[in-house]
């Protein structure tokens, strides 16, 4: 792409809309709204440390978590900004307890589905650490007119029409796929929009970077441990953010191999299905990598609540192959 050519979020979205005449537009209307969130969002990031959006709130998540300021601040950005469009019918959040209808008055006409995790990596806002916003988009299976039902939100991750992720670091990014691929998007603050920077992105089929809590290494499986030590042996780079987009961004871009496996801590693993683990497995596998629990592949789990938990191997392909290989031999 010629250096003086710029193309914007909503020209590239546009211009991949054309080539569907049967495409309604609708996605269209809700990336915009992704949009115009995540640049709130950023600007409040970039003020952090300057007003008061520091710290925690005083009040924990469901999953029992200490939440920051600035996690609801950024659940209620996105939140009013997706129920804006008449698009969506019903979001969830990472940050509340159960699903949100959206647009009732107007006979919830959306056909679509999102869920978000507003603030990924939150506990690292404090210390200036990259942290970033995870969303997944699906169709509403229940007819258009009616109540959003609890199994129109619990579909399994290759039901997903959309997912990605903004990244909030050096640059702010925006990454996402529709199921043709994996295209990146940096803020451009000098004009205000995301532009196409990172084309039809793909990740290393091997790579030399291991993202795993070894804090966590006594409470893991034999086979675990195994693999953690066959990493040390083979002089792979440990580099372990404790913000998932961070650590998933760097990994898909250089190659690499991301774990949170089960622990006796945390049997189910730590990372949630619907939040985090669908969206990032579906754009992994666009960009020619894997996802898997260690068992079964990520994107074909049925989910049985909202805030489920799964553990998750996650990158470059031949590397979760080499994971499963040593830490998982009888799957």
């Amino acid at each position: 792409m010629p250096m003086h050519q710029v193309i914007t979020l909503s020209q590239f979205i546009a211009e991949e809309q054309a080539k569907h005449p049967e495409s309604s537009g609708n996605l269209s209307r809700i990336f915009r709204d992704i949009k115009l969130a995540a640049k709130i969002v950023n600007r409040d990031v970039r003020k952090a440390g300057l007003v008061d959006i520091l710290g925690e709130h005083g009040t924990m998540n469901i999953q029992g978590e200490e939440v920051k300021k600035l996690d609801v601040i950024a659940n209620d950005i996105f939140i009013d900004s997706l129920s804006q469009s008449g698009d969506i019918c019903a979001i969830l959040s990472e940050e509340e307890d159960d699903f949100r209808p959206v647009n009732t008055q107007a006979g919830n006409q959306g056909k679509y589905i999102i869920a978000i995790d507003p603030m990924d990596g939150s506990s690292n806002i404090d210390a200036n650490v990259t942290i970033g916003t995870i969303f997944s988009i699906w169709k509403r299976k229940s007819p258009l007119g009616s109540e959003v039902t609890l199994d129109d939100c619990l579909q399994a991750g290759n039901e997903q029409v959309a997912a990605g992720y903004v990244v909030y670091g050096s640059s702010t990014m925006l990454v996402y796929t529709t199921g043709s691929g994996v295209n990146g998007f940096t803020l451009d603050v000098s004009i205000g929009d995301f532009c196409l920077s990172h084309p039809n992105m793909t990740t290393p089929p091997m790579g030399q970077i291991c993202s795993i809590n070894s804090g966590n290494y006594r409470s893991f499986s034999e086979g675990m441990r195994e693999y953690i030590d066959y990493t040390n042996n083979k002089g792979y780079t440990g580099r372990y953010i404790g913000s998932f987009v961070a650590d998933f961004h760097r990994n898909m871009v250089k190659g690499g191999i991301y774990l949170y496996p089960a622990s006796e801590k945390a049997p189910n693993g730590k990372l949630r299905l619907l939040y985090e683990c669908n969206p990032m497995a579906f754009l992994i596998e666009q960009a020619g990598g894997f996802a898997t629990t260690g068992k079964i592949r990520v994107l074909d789990i049925q989910p049985a609540e909202l805030h489920q938990r799964i553990p998750i191997i996650i990158g470059s392909k031949d590397m979760v192959e080499e994971a499963l290989r040593i830490a998982h031999p009888n799957r």
